[in-house]
Order: structure tokens, then C-alpha cells, then sequence
């Protein structure tokens, strides 16, 4: 397995504590994604800080939608946060903010490739829409472009830029996108939004009074039953492939057997996003990750 080379920088001088910053970044991640923060405990120890500046940065996209109070507010964050990524690779300073200066310093010492950023970046301006995808198509290609491209970000944190994985990281990501969404309902439910394709809820009558009201309905099982079963087939595809998956790629695909575990969840749950069952984090998630590592398999 080869390596890029990496380019030659000039060291990050932050005004704040870099071992601090280190810590508030762990804290932030655990905090706010928790599946993510176990996974980057596999990672080797010189690469694990790389993983959660990534993931803390995701972090801050990701939830725009639920900071500003109208789209164009939105826009004006994302754009700070390309802002951050461009600095990051003309070499100009970066912005004093823990997030920005650990993604930045990352960026610089491992050549991290620029599109990705821009792809995940964009996938989160689809957020600031209230319609729901049209369809189950359009919902997968937001799931690949918000999951996806973070994912090929971990492996090459972890020296994993192997071409052979791309099929392999669409389907992770997809399949991982798909059932945090399933999951995140009752949040979605309660702020009004909801990322049930308008085709999907057509085709099984799915009642918005009932959504929005934490309610389950017969229209709103088999609308979740269709989006889990699409989950489930993208991460049977991909472990089809796991065989040809590199040691040092495993903790950036680990997210498969997390979103594997929700959807069993939600299939004893019969497809009730609202059961109160899933709202507790799955205790034995640590050792099913310990168990796939100890196994090299995702």
C-alpha cells in the first residue's frame, strides 16, 4: 500500500494550547457522535486526533440547519467553513477557532484531498431546504454525499488511499447515512422536517399530522421499512468487498456495523422510528466494534 507524498508546510502556530485544543475536540466528538468517537478509538494513536478533527469539523456542518434561523444565515456559515478549507490549502492563516485550527493543521501534514471537503460541504446546503427529497434515488445520492466523502477523508488520515475502496466507501456511507436518518426521526419529527422521499410517502400513505405529532402509522412503518431495506442492501454490497479491505482502513469503516445494529433495532422495533427502545444507545456497541476489529472485518 502506497502513500502520497506529503507536502512541505510550515508548522501550524496556534495562539491556543494544542494539547488543549486535542481534548476539546475528543470531548466535542464524544459528545455529539458518539458512533464516530468509538470508531477512532481503533485507530492507531498518531493518527486518531486526525480522525476527530475530521469528524468534529463534520460535526459543525451538519448541524447549521439547527443554528440559524433562516437559508441564507446558512449559507453564510458553510461558506465560513469553506472559508477555513481554502485557507487551509493556499497556506494563509487560520481562523482562530479549535475546530478550524485542528482541521488545518490536519489538512497540511497529511495532504488531505481538497474535493472531498467541497462535496460534503455542499451535500449540507440541501439541509437548508424544508422539501423533502423527491425521491428514494435522491435520498441516497444525498446520503452518499454527506457520508461519503468523510469517510474517504478517514482513510486517508490512516494512509488507506487504496482506489479499489471507492464502491466500498459509496456503500458504507450510504447505508450509514440512511439508518442516522432513520434514527434521527423523532429529532426531525419534532423541528417539522422530515427526509421521507415525497414518492415513498405517496405510494404508502404517509400522514404528515401523524409525523409531526411522534404518532406511528401503518403509512409511516412501511415508508421506514423501504428507506432501511435500502440501507441494509448498500451494506451488504459493501461487505461483499471487506475481504479486500486493508488493515489500516477498518477504523474509518467501522460505521457499517453501527448502522448494521440500528437496523436490527428498528426491524425487533417493526419499524416504529419512535419506539422508545431506539432512543437508548446501544450498550454492547463498543464490544460489536472491538469484536469486528478483533475480526478485521467491518
Amino acid at each position: 500500500m502506497r502513500n502520497l507524498l506529503f507536502r512541505e508546510t510550515r508548522p501550524v502556530r496556534p495562539r491556543s494550547d494544542p494539547a488543549e485544543d486535542r481534548s476539546s475536540l475528543a470531548a466535542l466528538v464524544r459528545r455529539h457522535d458518539r458512533d464516530r468517537y468509538q470508531t477512532a478509538l481503533f485507530a492507531p494513536a498518531a493518527r486518531r486526533e486526525a480522525l476527530l478533527a475530521l469528524y468534529a469539523f463534520n460535526y459543525e456542518i451538519a448541524r447549521v440547519r439547527e443554528t440559524v434561523t433562516q437559508p441564507m444565515l446558512g449559507q453564510i456559515r458553510l461558506q465560513w467553513w469553506r472559508e477555513v478549507v481554502d485557507a487551509a490549502y493556499v497556506g494563509t492563516p487560520p481562523r482562530q477557532h479549535p475546530v478550524a485550527l485542528s482541521l488545518t493543521a490536519v489538512i497540511r501534514e497529511l495532504a488531505l484531498s481538497r474535493g472531498h471537503f467541497d462535496r460534503l460541504i455542499d451535500a449540507r446546503e440541501q439541509d437548508l431546504a424544508d422539501e423533502p427529497p423527491a425521491t428514494l434515488a435522491a435520498l441516497e445520492a444525498y446520503a452518499e454525499e454527506s457520508s461519503a466523502p468523510l469517510i474517504a477523508l478517514a482513510l486517508e488520515a490512516l494512509g488507506a488511499r487504496e482506489p479499489g475502496l471507492g464502491a466500498m466507501i459509496r456503500d458504507v456511507g450510504i447505508g450509514y447515512a440512511l439508518a442516522g436518518l432513520l434514527r434521527a426521526t423523532p429529532f426531525h419529527a419534532r423541528t417539522g422536517r422530515t427526509y421521507i422521499p415525497t414518492d415513498i410517502a405517496t405510494r404508502y400513505g404517509f400522514d404528515p399530522a401523524d409525523y409531526t405529532a411522534a404518532r406511528t402509522s401503518p403509512g409511516l412503518r412501511a415508508a421506514v421499512r423501504n428507506i432501511a431495506d435500502a440501507a441494509a442492501q448498500h451494506l451488504h454490497t459493501a461487505r461483499e468487498h471487506r475481504a479486500d479491505v486493508p488493515r489500516a482502513a477498518l477504523p474509518a469503516l467501522l460505521p457499517a456495523v453501527v448502522a448494521g445494529r440500528y437496523l436490527a433495532a428498528l426491524e425487533r422495533a417493526g419499524y416504529d422510528p419512535f419506539a422508545p427502545a431506539l432512543a437508548v444507545p446501544d450498550p454492547l456497541q463498543i464490544w460489536h466494534l472491538i469484536l469486528a476489529s478483533l475480526r478485521r472485518r467491518a
